[in-house]
């Protein structure tokens, strides 16, 4: 597996353990960013997307869909900026920003492994 894989597949993992968080114990980490508990499905039916969007990361690395890669090197550093938003404009705490920017860093992983392959491990 080239080093782009393994960081789409590490960041797929981290997805779906979010997932299955948000759908077992979403309000563990609702409390986390400043958001009010609920026992709604909403937050579960996002478990869910999430759970099966980080399958994709992993299929997508183990079968080096570097086309994939490419694409995600523009969606996830985007997820930090909407987060930044949402907390400039007051709906959301700062601690929200951590998250993109844990997506920011796998990014940044991905990009960094794409313009340098060199050799896995």
């Amino acid at each position: 597996m080239s080093r782009a894989a393994t960081s789409i597949v590490v960041f797929g993992l981290y997805v779906m353990v979010m997932g299955v968080l948000l759908l077992t114990v979403p309000n563990v980490l609702l409390a986390l960013v400043g958001y009010p508990t609920t026992s709604e499905v909403w937050i579960r039916v996002l478990g869910v997307v999430t759970l099966l969007l980080g399958y994709y990361y992993i299929v997508a690395g183990r079968n080096e869909v570097t086309s994939f890669f490419r694409a995600s090197l523009l969606t996830r550093p985007s997820l930090i900026v909407f987060f930044a938003i949402f907390v400039l404009v007051g709906m959301a705490e700062p601690v929200l920003v951590a998250f993109g920017l844990i997506d920011l860093l796998g990014a940044i992983w991905t990009g960094l492994a794409l313009r340098f392959p060199g050799k896995q491990g």
